[in-house]
């Protein structure tokens, strides 16, 4: 059994700064890191914590710095993307002995039986994301030296639509350029993603892809044409990616209330 959890979007500021002038990231991250220290006992072995972007909210060194602090004390290692809201260089920088040295931040290792393989979809600049063409074939490589081994596919920009205007807006530009890629893998795969602080699951080329939910805040599906723009502060959980004979992804939310009660 190999078992990697995901967590997306913290969007963590240096110290004592809040996000949009209200939202405390680094709280409720550390909230969730407890959380899940508190339950590691039931859901072990985890394999890998991996991060599906927008670690930073501001890309800078000092929120990368306490985004590992807050990290620290699950004591798993950490496998991590960027978001639009990363920067490329300072997240090279601050997670040397992981990332590539240079080009897009693209990797592919064995997580246990799993083949984990990471994608940039990062524009500098820009909110929405792309696959550049050397990451395309990148993945097209990763495909072909995983074989017969279960795939993990992580990026941060949905392979899909949202719903939520405003954030579809800002997806991935090229979406029907990676289904061609992965249509045609015959293997086990799954497909999963940030970006959009919510659970969803969708078919994409053939293959599931399922968002990851943020620690910090959501979006409303709200498909109203006058739909506001927006987030909601909600903490929330995370998942979790299982791979025996077939894939199993099962999302853990925080404390229930009192029980279990017998029935």
């Amino acid at each position: 059994m190999t078992t990697i959890l995901q967590i997306s979007d913290t969007h963590i500021v240096p110290q004592g700064l809040l996000v949009s002038r209200g939202l405390d990231t680094a709280d409720a991250l550390g909230r969730l890191v407890k959380r899940i220290t508190s339950i590691l006992d039931r859901i072990e072995p985890v394999s890998s914590v991996l991060v599906s972007g927008d670690l930073s909210d501001d890309g800078q060194a000092e929120s990368y710095a306490l985004f590992k602090t807050l990290m620290a004390p699950l004591n798993l290692p950490l496998d991590v993307i960027p978001g639009n809201h990363d920067a490329r260089e300072a997240m090279r920088e601050a997670f040397a002995d992981h990332l590539p040295a240079s080009g897009p931040l693209n990797w592919a290792r064995a997580v246990g039986a799993v083949r984990l393989i990471g994608l940039d979809t990062l524009v500098e600049g820009q909110g929405a994301g792309t696959l550049l063409s050397e990451s395309l074939a990148f993945l097209e490589q990763a495909l072909l030296d995983a074989g017969e081994m279960p795939v993990l596919l992580a990026l941060h920009h949905p392979p899909f639509q949202s719903g939520i205007g405003f954030m579809d807006q800002i997806g991935l530009t090229n979406r029907e350029t990676l289904r061609d890629v992965v249509t045609g893998h015959a293997g086990p795969l799954r497909m999963v993603c940030g970006h959009i602080h919510n659970m969803m699951v969708s078919d994409m080329g053939g293959h599931i892809a399922i968002s990851c939910p943020s620690p910090c805040s959501t979006f409303s599906y709200d498909l109203r044409a006058d739909a506001p723009v927006g987030f909601m502060a909600q903490e929330d959980g995370f998942l979790l990616h299982r791979w025996d004979t077939e894939f199993q992804t099962i999302r853990i939310g925080l404390e229930a209330g009192p029980g279990p009660f017998p029935f």
